[in-house]
Protein backbone atom coordinates (compact mmCIF):
# COMPACT_ATOMS: atom_id res chain seq x y z
CA UNK A 1 0.00 0.00 0.00
CA UNK A 2 1.67 3.64 -1.23
CA UNK A 3 2.22 5.79 2.21
CA UNK A 4 1.16 8.91 1.89
CA UNK A 5 3.18 12.12 3.30
CA UNK A 6 1.80 13.14 6.72
CA UNK A 7 2.00 16.84 4.93
CA UNK A 8 -0.92 15.63 2.53
CA UNK A 9 -3.70 13.69 5.22
CA UNK A 10 -5.38 16.51 5.59
CA UNK A 11 -5.92 19.62 7.29
CA UNK A 12 -6.23 18.43 10.82
CA UNK A 13 -3.48 16.05 10.86
CA UNK A 14 -0.16 18.38 10.25
CA UNK A 15 2.72 17.27 10.27
CA UNK A 16 5.68 19.24 12.56
CA UNK A 17 7.94 18.90 10.27
CA UNK A 18 6.35 20.57 7.71
CA UNK A 19 5.84 24.09 9.06
CA UNK A 20 9.65 25.04 10.13
CA UNK A 21 9.09 28.48 9.93
CA UNK A 22 5.51 28.42 11.69
CA UNK A 23 7.14 26.95 14.34
CA UNK A 24 9.50 30.44 15.16
CA UNK A 25 6.03 32.95 15.52
CA UNK A 26 4.02 30.41 16.92
CA UNK A 27 5.31 28.20 20.21
CA UNK A 28 1.86 26.93 20.92
CA UNK A 29 1.49 25.74 17.81
CA UNK A 30 1.89 22.29 19.51
CA UNK A 31 -1.40 22.57 21.12
CA UNK A 32 -3.07 18.94 21.72
CA UNK A 33 -5.98 20.88 19.81
CA UNK A 34 -3.93 21.68 16.60
CA UNK A 35 -2.27 18.30 16.33
CA UNK A 36 -3.76 14.93 16.42
CA UNK A 37 -1.32 12.76 16.97
CA UNK A 38 2.09 14.38 15.79
CA UNK A 39 4.85 12.61 15.17
CA UNK A 40 6.57 14.76 18.00
CA UNK A 41 5.34 17.40 19.94
CA UNK A 42 8.37 18.83 22.01
CA UNK A 43 8.47 22.29 22.79
CA UNK A 44 10.29 24.21 20.08
CA UNK A 45 13.72 25.71 21.45
CA UNK A 46 15.30 28.84 19.18
CA UNK A 47 18.27 27.66 17.91
CA UNK A 48 21.25 29.90 19.27
CA UNK A 49 24.02 31.88 17.65
CA UNK A 50 27.86 30.31 18.60
CA UNK A 51 30.54 31.92 17.43
CA UNK A 52 34.47 30.33 17.77
CA UNK A 53 37.34 31.02 16.24
CA UNK A 54 40.45 29.42 15.61
CA UNK A 55 43.80 30.51 16.30
CA UNK A 56 44.90 32.26 13.37
CA UNK A 57 42.55 35.05 13.40
CA UNK A 58 41.27 35.07 17.25
CA UNK A 59 41.50 38.76 16.82
CA UNK A 60 39.26 39.54 14.22
CA UNK A 61 36.97 36.80 15.39
CA UNK A 62 37.05 39.03 18.87
CA UNK A 63 35.75 42.14 16.81
CA UNK A 64 33.26 40.21 15.22
CA UNK A 65 31.64 38.77 17.96
CA UNK A 66 31.54 41.86 19.48
CA UNK A 67 29.80 43.91 16.63
CA UNK A 68 27.47 40.90 16.68
CA UNK A 69 27.01 41.77 20.34
CA UNK A 70 27.94 38.37 22.20
CA UNK A 71 30.95 36.49 23.05
CA UNK A 72 33.22 34.03 21.53
CA UNK A 73 32.53 30.67 22.69
CA UNK A 74 35.09 28.47 24.77
CA UNK A 75 37.61 26.63 23.21
CA UNK A 76 40.34 24.53 24.54
CA UNK A 77 43.63 24.11 21.83
CA UNK A 78 46.17 21.44 23.29
CA UNK A 79 49.36 20.68 21.21
CA UNK A 80 50.67 17.12 21.53
CA UNK A 81 54.63 17.36 21.75
CA UNK A 82 55.38 16.52 18.41
CA UNK A 83 53.07 19.25 17.02
CA UNK A 84 49.97 17.65 16.45
CA UNK A 85 47.08 19.53 17.45
CA UNK A 86 43.78 18.99 19.26
CA UNK A 87 40.99 21.18 19.66
CA UNK A 88 37.67 20.69 21.89
CA UNK A 89 34.30 23.03 22.98
CA UNK A 90 33.90 23.93 26.29
CA UNK A 91 30.43 24.54 26.29
CA UNK A 92 27.27 22.75 25.10
CA UNK A 93 26.26 22.98 21.16
CA UNK A 94 24.03 20.52 20.42
CA UNK A 95 21.04 21.56 18.46
CA UNK A 96 23.14 25.23 17.99
CA UNK A 97 24.06 27.59 14.89
CA UNK A 98 27.65 27.16 15.19
CA UNK A 99 30.04 30.03 13.16
CA UNK A 100 33.67 28.82 13.22
CA UNK A 101 35.96 31.78 12.29
CA UNK A 102 39.36 30.74 11.01
CA UNK A 103 41.34 32.07 7.66
CA UNK A 104 43.42 29.30 5.86
CA UNK A 105 46.63 31.00 5.44
CA UNK A 106 49.67 28.79 5.88
CA UNK A 107 50.89 26.84 7.96
CA UNK A 108 48.81 23.92 7.02
CA UNK A 109 48.04 23.68 10.73
CA UNK A 110 45.64 26.29 10.44
CA UNK A 111 42.99 24.36 7.19
CA UNK A 112 43.54 21.57 10.01
CA UNK A 113 42.28 23.32 12.88
CA UNK A 114 38.68 24.67 11.32
CA UNK A 115 38.76 20.70 9.83
CA UNK A 116 38.96 19.69 13.03
CA UNK A 117 36.63 22.08 14.52
CA UNK A 118 34.37 21.45 12.58
CA UNK A 119 33.93 17.98 12.86
CA UNK A 120 33.75 18.53 16.84
CA UNK A 121 30.77 20.64 15.78
CA UNK A 122 29.15 17.87 13.76
CA UNK A 123 30.11 14.66 16.53
CA UNK A 124 28.44 17.37 19.01
CA UNK A 125 24.91 17.59 17.11
CA UNK A 126 25.05 21.37 16.16
CA UNK A 127 22.13 21.70 13.81
CA UNK A 128 23.85 24.51 11.49
CA UNK A 129 27.82 24.49 10.76
CA UNK A 130 29.35 27.59 9.16
CA UNK A 131 32.57 27.92 8.59
CA UNK A 132 33.30 31.37 8.22
CA UNK A 133 36.68 31.82 6.14
CA UNK A 134 37.51 35.54 5.84
CA UNK A 135 41.14 34.57 3.89
CA UNK A 136 39.96 30.95 1.81
CA UNK A 137 43.60 29.46 1.77
CA UNK A 138 44.64 27.96 -1.79
CA UNK A 139 42.62 29.82 -3.93
CA UNK A 140 45.44 30.46 -6.24
CA UNK A 141 45.12 26.87 -7.35
CA UNK A 142 41.37 27.14 -8.84
CA UNK A 143 42.49 25.01 -12.11
CA UNK A 144 45.06 22.88 -13.90
CA UNK A 145 47.18 25.65 -15.55
CA UNK A 146 49.75 23.45 -16.48
CA UNK A 147 50.45 18.89 -16.20
CA UNK A 148 49.88 17.10 -13.03
CA UNK A 149 49.16 19.75 -10.59
CA UNK A 150 46.55 19.54 -8.29
CA UNK A 151 43.62 21.96 -8.02
CA UNK A 152 43.87 23.17 -4.58
CA UNK A 153 41.02 25.04 -4.08
CA UNK A 154 38.74 22.23 -5.21
CA UNK A 155 40.51 20.04 -2.67
CA UNK A 156 39.68 22.31 0.44
CA UNK A 157 36.19 22.80 -0.92
CA UNK A 158 35.69 18.87 -0.80
CA UNK A 159 37.56 18.80 2.64
CA UNK A 160 35.20 21.28 4.47
CA UNK A 161 32.41 19.10 3.03
CA UNK A 162 33.58 16.00 4.47
CA UNK A 163 34.51 17.70 7.80
CA UNK A 164 30.43 18.86 7.89
CA UNK A 165 30.28 22.10 7.06
CA UNK A 166 26.80 23.07 5.75
CA UNK A 167 27.91 26.48 4.77
CA UNK A 168 30.37 28.66 4.33
CA UNK A 169 30.99 32.27 4.30
CA UNK A 170 34.32 34.04 3.05
CA UNK A 171 35.50 36.92 1.18
CA UNK A 172 37.32 37.97 -2.36
CA UNK A 173 38.09 35.04 -3.64
CA UNK A 174 40.97 34.59 -5.88
CA UNK A 175 38.37 33.83 -8.74
CA UNK A 176 35.02 33.27 -8.29
CA UNK A 177 34.15 30.53 -9.89
CA UNK A 178 35.44 28.90 -7.15
CA UNK A 179 32.16 28.85 -5.62
CA UNK A 180 30.85 26.03 -8.14
CA UNK A 181 33.35 24.14 -6.12
CA UNK A 182 30.65 23.81 -3.25
CA UNK A 183 28.00 21.76 -3.23
CA UNK A 184 26.51 23.54 0.18
CA UNK A 185 25.57 27.42 0.06
CA UNK A 186 28.55 30.08 -0.28
CA UNK A 187 28.03 33.60 1.19
CA UNK A 188 31.12 35.48 -0.60
CA UNK A 189 31.28 39.30 0.09
CA UNK A 190 33.04 41.63 -0.96
CA UNK A 191 35.67 44.63 0.01
CA UNK A 192 34.23 46.62 -2.11
CA UNK A 193 31.84 47.24 0.76
CA UNK A 194 34.58 48.83 2.91
CA UNK A 195 37.08 50.26 0.08
CA UNK A 196 34.60 52.48 -1.88
CA UNK A 197 33.73 54.56 0.64
CA UNK A 198 37.27 55.22 1.92
CA UNK A 199 38.50 55.66 -1.44
CA UNK A 200 35.90 57.86 -2.11
CA UNK A 201 36.40 60.39 1.00
CA UNK A 202 40.03 61.10 -0.05
CA UNK A 203 38.74 62.91 -2.91
CA UNK A 204 41.41 62.60 -4.97
CA UNK A 205 41.06 64.63 -8.38
CA UNK A 206 41.79 62.97 -12.07
CA UNK A 207 41.18 59.08 -10.17
CA UNK A 208 42.22 56.35 -12.22
CA UNK A 209 41.32 52.48 -10.99
CA UNK A 210 44.08 50.47 -12.18
CA UNK A 211 43.93 46.35 -12.68
CA UNK A 212 47.45 45.30 -11.81
CA UNK A 213 46.99 42.38 -14.10
CA UNK A 214 44.43 41.42 -17.18
CA UNK A 215 42.86 38.60 -13.83
CA UNK A 216 41.85 41.55 -12.21
CA UNK A 217 40.36 44.18 -15.01
CA UNK A 218 36.97 42.45 -14.06
CA UNK A 219 37.34 44.19 -10.07
CA UNK A 220 38.73 47.25 -11.68
CA UNK A 221 36.19 47.74 -14.03
CA UNK A 222 33.66 47.64 -11.26
CA UNK A 223 35.35 50.16 -8.82
CA UNK A 224 35.67 52.64 -11.63
CA UNK A 225 32.02 52.30 -12.56
CA UNK A 226 30.87 52.86 -9.52
CA UNK A 227 33.44 55.70 -8.72
CA UNK A 228 32.89 57.20 -12.31
CA UNK A 229 36.10 56.93 -12.57
CA UNK A 230 39.03 55.93 -15.82
CA UNK A 231 40.97 52.57 -15.83
CA UNK A 232 44.72 51.32 -16.46
CA UNK A 233 45.55 47.61 -17.32
CA UNK A 234 48.61 46.39 -15.86
CA UNK A 235 49.97 44.07 -18.46
CA UNK A 236 52.72 41.72 -16.87
CA UNK A 237 54.79 38.47 -17.91
CA UNK A 238 56.56 36.37 -15.08
CA UNK A 239 59.37 34.30 -15.47
CA UNK A 240 58.31 31.87 -12.68
CA UNK A 241 55.87 32.02 -9.65
CA UNK A 242 56.53 35.90 -7.37
CA UNK A 243 58.67 36.86 -10.42
CA UNK A 244 58.14 39.64 -12.57
CA UNK A 245 60.12 39.41 -16.08
CA UNK A 246 58.00 42.59 -17.79
CA UNK A 247 55.52 44.64 -17.15
CA UNK A 248 53.45 47.69 -19.35
CA UNK A 249 49.90 49.44 -18.60
CA UNK A 250 46.98 49.68 -20.96
CA UNK A 251 45.43 53.35 -20.57
CA UNK A 252 46.57 57.38 -19.97
CA UNK A 253 48.62 57.63 -16.40
CA UNK A 254 50.12 60.93 -16.80
CA UNK A 255 48.78 63.28 -14.32
CA UNK A 256 46.50 61.39 -12.75
CA UNK A 257 45.97 59.40 -9.65
CA UNK A 258 46.40 55.62 -9.41
CA UNK A 259 44.24 53.16 -6.77
CA UNK A 260 45.62 49.73 -8.03
CA UNK A 261 43.06 47.08 -6.95
CA UNK A 262 43.77 43.40 -6.32
CA UNK A 263 41.94 40.23 -4.40
CA UNK A 264 45.53 39.94 -2.39
CA UNK A 265 49.33 40.89 -2.01
CA UNK A 266 51.91 38.43 -1.76
CA UNK A 267 55.20 39.47 -1.97
CA UNK A 268 54.03 43.23 -3.33
CA UNK A 269 56.74 42.34 -6.38
CA UNK A 270 53.57 43.34 -8.80
CA UNK A 271 52.33 46.17 -6.87
CA UNK A 272 55.34 47.77 -6.24
CA UNK A 273 56.63 47.29 -9.82
CA UNK A 274 53.23 48.60 -11.26
CA UNK A 275 53.77 51.66 -8.94
CA UNK A 276 57.42 52.29 -9.81
CA UNK A 277 56.01 52.22 -13.47
CA UNK A 278 53.50 54.72 -13.45
CA UNK A 279 55.52 57.39 -11.43
CA UNK A 280 57.82 57.11 -14.04
CA UNK A 281 55.35 57.55 -16.69
CA UNK A 282 54.01 60.98 -15.18
CA UNK A 283 51.33 59.95 -12.46
CA UNK A 284 50.82 62.06 -9.73
CA UNK A 285 50.50 59.33 -7.11
CA UNK A 286 50.22 55.54 -6.43
CA UNK A 287 48.01 53.31 -3.88
CA UNK A 288 46.66 50.20 -3.78
CA UNK A 289 43.38 48.50 -2.03
CA UNK A 290 44.10 44.90 -1.70
CA UNK A 291 41.77 42.59 0.41
CA UNK A 292 43.96 39.82 1.71
CA UNK A 293 47.47 41.06 3.28
CA UNK A 294 49.62 38.01 2.82
CA UNK A 295 52.71 39.47 2.75
CA UNK A 296 55.39 36.97 2.27
CA UNK A 297 59.25 37.32 1.97
CA UNK A 298 60.13 40.99 1.74
CA UNK A 299 56.36 42.30 1.64
CA UNK A 300 57.64 44.52 4.18
CA UNK A 301 60.51 45.92 2.51
CA UNK A 302 59.39 46.02 -1.06
CA UNK A 303 56.54 48.34 0.38
CA UNK A 304 58.29 50.21 2.66
CA UNK A 305 61.00 51.19 -0.55
CA UNK A 306 58.13 51.38 -3.36
CA UNK A 307 56.76 54.62 -4.87
CA UNK A 308 53.46 53.49 -3.26
CA UNK A 309 51.92 55.92 -1.10
CA UNK A 310 50.03 54.00 0.46
CA UNK A 311 48.67 50.40 0.80
CA UNK A 312 45.12 49.45 2.21
CA UNK A 313 44.19 45.94 3.33
CA UNK A 314 41.56 44.42 5.51
CA UNK A 315 42.14 42.37 8.73
CA UNK A 316 41.62 39.07 7.30
CA UNK A 317 45.23 37.71 7.62
CA UNK A 318 46.62 39.88 10.88
CA UNK A 319 49.76 41.77 10.34
CA UNK A 320 52.88 40.01 11.09
CA UNK A 321 54.45 44.15 11.17
CA UNK A 322 53.94 47.31 11.51
CA UNK A 323 54.41 49.48 8.52
CA UNK A 324 53.29 53.60 8.13
CA UNK A 325 52.26 53.02 4.64
CA UNK A 326 49.61 50.55 5.37
CA UNK A 327 46.40 51.03 6.62
CA UNK A 328 44.17 48.15 7.71
CA UNK A 329 40.42 48.84 7.61
CA UNK A 330 38.59 46.25 9.57
CA UNK A 331 35.87 43.70 7.98
CA UNK A 332 34.58 42.53 11.16
CA UNK A 333 31.25 45.03 11.23
CA UNK A 334 30.23 43.65 7.29
CA UNK A 335 30.53 39.87 8.57
CA UNK A 336 28.60 40.10 11.56
CA UNK A 337 26.13 42.02 10.00
CA UNK A 338 25.95 38.89 7.63
CA UNK A 339 26.14 36.39 10.06
CA UNK A 340 22.69 37.89 11.88
CA UNK A 341 21.36 37.99 8.54
CA UNK A 342 22.23 34.28 7.53
CA UNK A 343 20.75 33.36 10.88
CA UNK A 344 17.28 35.13 10.72
CA UNK A 345 17.33 33.68 7.21
CA UNK A 346 17.28 37.27 5.87
CA UNK A 347 18.93 38.58 2.32
CA UNK A 348 22.32 39.60 2.73
CA UNK A 349 22.04 41.64 -0.66
CA UNK A 350 22.00 45.22 0.82
CA UNK A 351 25.75 44.73 2.03
CA UNK A 352 27.29 44.34 -1.92
CA UNK A 353 28.34 47.68 -3.53
CA UNK A 354 29.82 46.36 -6.40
Amino acid sequence: MATTSPCNRGAKLIDVFCFPKYWLKNPLFFSSKTIKNPIFALPFMETQVKLFSGIATEGLAEKIAKSYGTALGKLVHYRFSDGELQASYEESIRGHSVFIIQSTMPPADNLMELLLLIDAAKRASARHIVAVIPYFGYARQDRKDQPRVAIGAKLVADMLAVAGATRVMTMDLHADQIQGFFNVPVDHLYASTIFLPYIKQLNLPNLTMAAPDMGGSKRANAYAKHLNADMVICYKQRAKANVIESMTAIGEIEGRNIVLVDDLVDTGGTLCKAAGMMMDRGALSVRAVCTHPVLSGKAYENIENSKLSELIVTDTIPLTQQSNKIKVLSVSDLFAKVINSVHNYESISSNFIV
